[in-house]
């Protein structure tokens, strides 16, 4: 495979990852009550709870974007 081709999936996949993230923030922020609403019926947890754990959810879906899609791209970039 052509360094390339790898840099370009690893851009792509920094791009579709950051998109999830983001699409993830704005359901929790314009649609907040509702998705509390519907996890409540599955799991008694306080709204503090439930805000607690999607925000941790978040940064860890952020750090992983970055730790396995974005410095891997960068890496490639410097070398390539």
């Amino acid at each position: 495979m052509e360094l390339v081709t790898i840099r370009a999936f690893f851009a792509w996949c920094s791009v579709i990852n950051m998109a999830l993230l983001l699409w993830w923030v704005l359901f929790l922020l314009f649609a907040h009550d509702w998705t509390y609403r519907i996890h409540c019926k599955w799991f008694k947890i306080s709204v503090e709870k439930f805000d607690a754990i999607h925000y941790a959810g978040m940064a860890f879906f952020k750090l992983a974007v970055f730790m396995f899609n974005l410095v891997p791209y960068f890496a490639l970039r410097i070398i390539g």
